[in-house]
């Protein structure tokens, strides 16, 4: 299955002030997510923000916060994006506007990474799940959360790969930016 931009948006889940600093590997991470989202913006792919119950656990980090521009995040309480009205009303919309595809990433994997993605697949998305872009405090909880999730019938990918199947070919605009970020 290819993945096609204008059937894509993206997920980036709870990128919290108090959350990534406990989260392993969480400077690589948050690097590659930033390399995502410049990428996805370079790629015209929309992008959800989610946060998870702000006033305990903050909000959206300084790296991402920056890189995403004027953005709204949608705050949340349940642990799946998917649990929340609000947020669903959004996924409905974009189902009905021709969205097939979620690139999902974010905090933990285990829990509100991996609940979203299979209540995505529940929904009839096809959600990719970004492993670079992804953790949890311990590796073992990622790497359970990553093998669960692929038992669950999401993809995984790393964010070069994304990206350059999302832009198609080389020599374009677009092409010329996502080689540069990926450097």
């Amino acid at each position: 299955m290819r993945i096609k931009r204008e059937e894509t948006v993206a997920l980036f889940v709870d990128f919290q002030e108090r959350m990534m600093p406990v989260i392993h590997g969480q400077e690589e991470i948050t690097r590659r997510s930033v390399i995502l989202l410049e990428g996805l913006k370079a790629l015209d792919v929309p992008v959800v923000f989610l946060r998870q119950y702000p006033k305990g656990i903050g909000e959206i980090i300084p790296e991402i916060k920056t890189a995403a521009g004027e953005h709204t995040p949608f705050d949340k309480m349940t642990f799946s994006a998917m649990g929340d009205e609000q947020i669903t009303a959004e996924f409905d919309r974009l189902f009905r506007a021709g969205i097939k595809n979620v690139i999902v990433c974010g905090v933990e994997s285990h829990i509100c990474v991996l609940q979203s993605c299979i209540d995505l697949v529940a929904d009839g998305f096809q959600p990719i799940l970004v492993a670079d872009c992804a953790g949890s405090r311990n590796p073992y909880d990622k790497e359970i959360g990553l093998k669960r999730a692929e038992q669950e019938n999401v993809l995984l990918t790393t964010v070069e790969s994304i990206l350059f199947e999302l832009c198609l070919a080389s020599g374009t605009d677009e092409f010329k930016i996502i080689s540069k970020l990926v450097k």
